[in-house]
């Protein structure tokens, strides 16, 4: 027996995780535990919720609590989550924890004695107005490389541009608005500099790595590598150990990796075994591995192996499986679908195993790979249920009903060779499983449930039955013993579903307790066993039969019916009718307007708008238009913007119009605009706007060239009109009586609305 060391990324506790957290970092190293566990090796694997940095602080003061409140708070939903996943930490822990806190802060004292870490004045943005030095995400402007807008101080999303204090174009505090000045501050910096040669020669026999991070981490290293500041200017996050470094806390990523060994410290404590930690960070014999998504690699194969170098006397990263990112590339459809990504939305829906299943099979380990509900419902229809769920219902159910119990056999040339492929299915599994290729071992899986299928229609059990109830008994023997290899396989991905099979099968104890070492041993003769349910049923999206029946009628779903997807997401929205009525320029940025808008209410709305570029002031002063009236009020660049106003953008198109969206005909201020559907006026976020689909196209002949169907209110409709989409389906942006949502001029049909 073996000890092993599984050591998982740490989500940030600032919101909810999502699959993409699943499938990148938080699903493969389960998988990898129980694999090793079967296989009777000892392990401890341990992560938790990062809970300190900006992201928090964030959160913390736009929800006005505090950080420590909003971070406790994910970290328990978070915690849940996991735990409904199946997923099964030794410890999920948190870094907002009194046993972190004496780990790091002795770390920190032991590499500061050793003279790894050193003091340095720096620049940093400093807001006079709020009285504090700015972290980088408090703190956005233009990026002076590509001119993006709202970029975070340290980097540019668009182009991949870092920063320097000072380098930004027209910064900003995100607090307050005003301008921040560049101030010196003095801060410890980690002397990375000087574990190069080391992390050279720690990496030289890495070829196991994928070659991903082998490659990451070698041009790193090639290119040299700069000391990097571990304290930061705030109060949130374990405070220096240092007399006169008050208001000064240590940098959530030097933090935040010193958790794995903080971890398991707190669960040697926990379970009463103080040293228990040691035999897996001190034994050199003892294999650690690192499950974290791409973006994380050099925290954990430079900066963390660099720490730990540090230190002296604790074991490096033995392997670091880096996934690749989970990509939605099929937005549209999860919206329709899910409603929602993160992992407590979509385990309302759908059942763990369906969901580690699909993850599994579709695990982005060696390069992107895309997520759609679509092609969720295909995989599991068309390969668990079809293939593995359905050879486990055969199989079962026939027994019990002709049996009761596990029928006699005799060995036989026929049950040799299906335990000789038994034997060779998992001799692939193991080695890429101990290789930690979960895809291709999942599909070995299949493979055999495959065989298994065609196995079954070959020996024509429910004919032999009738004719010779003996050998079927001895057949179905053989079947039995291929169910209970496929739910010893399949219990590192899919756990549930597998444990019931196994109570099916009446065998008692557990598939853990069984392990591999017994997975083909023989079934006892005799044994009784329970009716089976099939453990996996077919996905079926919620609205399908709505929509079906519409498009039966030439339709959109009727008000008050049952609607998911984009419809759904439209009627979260209250579009309002209004007018222009005073145009101001911004005081602190160029390109955006200063609007009152009159819509229908005691007084005007103030809306910050970036229309300079495309309207000027004389076009803007009594101008009609349609605005998202409950988009919850934001400040922009310092100024207090209560709404939206929709236009069309035909740029992603290959366009350069940008029109805003106005009322076909006269209508009074403050007109609802819902298209005939029930809407809400609860206030939304941005992003649940951004998630409905509206398109501004030609109508001719009453089709909506954009889309695929004619239009129910097509009559009298202007050249140009909007509507909102939900797959094929198409409705007008309208009042309901004859006032459409168009635009004056000529745009390119398909022209997205923003």
């Amino acid at each position: 027996m073996s000890k092993v060391c599984i050591n998982i990324a740490w989500p940030y506790a600032n919101g909810k995780i999502h699959l993409g957290h699943v499938a990148g970092s938080l699903l493969p190293p389960d998988i990898f535990s129980r694999y090793n566990r079967l296989a009777g090796n000892e392990v401890l694997m341990v992560g938790g919720s990062d809970q300190h940095g900006t992201p928090i602080t964030v959160t913390a003061e736009k929800e006005h609590t505090t950080p420590e409140a909003v971070a406790e708070r994910y970290h328990e939903i978070n915690k849940k989550a996991i735990e409904d996943l199946g997923i099964e930490y030794s410890l999920f822990n948190k870094t907002y924890c009194k046993t972190h806190y004496e780990v790091v802060q002795k770390l920190f004292l032991d590499l500061l004695g050793s003279g790894y870490l050193y003091t340095k004045q720096t620049d940093q943005y400093y807001c006079a107005d709020c009285g504090r030095f700015l972290p980088d995400r408090y703190v956005e402007g233009v990026c002076p490389t590509c001119g993006a807008v709202d970029v975070r101080s340290d980097q540019c999303d668009s182009c991949g541009t870092t920063f320097e204090p000072g380098d930004l174009k027209e910064p900003h505090c995100i607090q307050c608005g005003n301008v921040p000045e560049v101030r010196q501050t003095e801060h410890f910096f980690l002397k990375l500099s000087a574990f190069r040669e080391r992390l050279l020669d720690y990496i030289s026999d890495k070829d196991y790595w994928r070659s991903n991070v082998k490659t990451f981490t070698q041009n790193w290293l090639n290119e040299g590598l700069s000391d990097r500041a571990i304290t930061r200017d705030m109060s949130w996050g374990v405070p220096v150990p240092v007399d006169g470094w008050d208001g000064k806390v240590i940098y959530v990523w030097f933090d935040a990796v010193i958790g794995y060994l903080s971890a398991s410290i707190e669960y040697s404590n926990i379970i009463g075994r103080p040293d228990y930690w040691k035999q897996f960070w001190q034994d050199q014999e003892v294999k650690h591995y690192y499950f974290i998504g791409k973006d994380n690699i050099p925290f954990h194969s430079i900066i963390w192996p660099a720490i730990l170098m540090g230190e002296g006397g604790l074991n490096l990263p033995y392997d670091i499986p880096a996934n690749e990112y989970l990509m939605f590339g099929g937005g549209k459809l999860s919206k329709s679908r899910g409603g929602s990504i993160d992992v407590p939305s979509v385990l309302k829906k759908y059942d763990a195993d369906l969901v580690r299943y699909y993850l599994s099979i579709n695990m982005p380990d060696t390069h992107d790979s895309d997520f759609s509900w679509e092609d969720f419902k295909v995989k599991v229809n068309n390969e668990l249920v079809s293939d593995l769920g359905n050879y486990y219902h055969r199989c079962l159910s026939f027994t019990h009903k002709n049996f009761g119990s596990v029928p006699d056999a005799a060995p036989s040339e026929e049950s040799a060779e299906v335990m000789e492929k038994i034997g060779s299915a998992f001799k692939e599994y193991s080695e890429l499983l101990s290789k930690c290729d979960f895809k291709k071992a999942l599909k070995s899986v299949m493979d055999l449930a495959h065989f298994a299928n065609k196995y079954f229609d070959s020996s024509k059990p429910w004919a032999l039955v009738k004719s010779d109830k003996d050998a079927c008994g001895r057949v179905m023997n053989t079947n039995l013993r291929i169910v209970k290899a496929l739910a010893v396989m399949s219990w590192p991905f899919m756990p549930r579903s597998s444990e019931k099979i196994w109570e099916y099968l009446g065998i008692g104890g557990t598939i853990e307790e069984c392990g591999y070492e017994g997975l083909a041993a023989p079934l006892p003769a005799g044994t009784q066993m329970k009716e089976p349910v099939p453990v996996y049923k077919k996905v079926e999206f919620e609205d399908e039969k709505e929509k079906d029946k519409a498009k039966e009628k030439g339709q959109t779903p009727a008000a008050g019916a049952e609607i998911t997807g984009p419809f759904a997401d439209f009627r979260k929205l209250d579009l309002r009718s209004g007018t222009v009525v005073s145009v101001q320029d911004h005081p602190d940025a160029d390109k955006l307007y200063l609007l009152n808008v009159d819509i229908g209410e005691e007084s005007p709305r103030q809306i910050v708008a970036g229309l300079k570029a495309y309207y000027p002031r004389e076009k803007m002063l009594g101008r009609k238009v349609l605005v998202v009236s409950n988009l919850k009020p934001a400040k922009l660049r310092g100024v207090m913007s209560s709404g939206m106003l929709l236009a069309a953008d035909d740029e992603d198109m290959g366009g350069s119009a940008v029109l805003l969206l106005t009322p076909s005909k006269e209508v009074p201020n403050g007109t609802k605009f819902s298209s005939g559907m029930d809407s809400s006026s609860s206030r939304i976020e941005y992003k649940d706007f951004q998630k409905t689909v509206l398109k501004v196209s030609t109508v001719k002949d009453g089709v909506f060239v954009a889309g695929s169907r004619k239009l129910e209110s097509a009559e009298g409709c202007p050249l140009r009109a909007a509507a909102v989409f939900d797959g094929d389906d198409t409705v007008l942006l309208t009042d309901g009586n004859g006032s459409v949502a168009t635009v004056d001029s000529e745009i390119k049909d398909g022209a997205g609305v923003r």
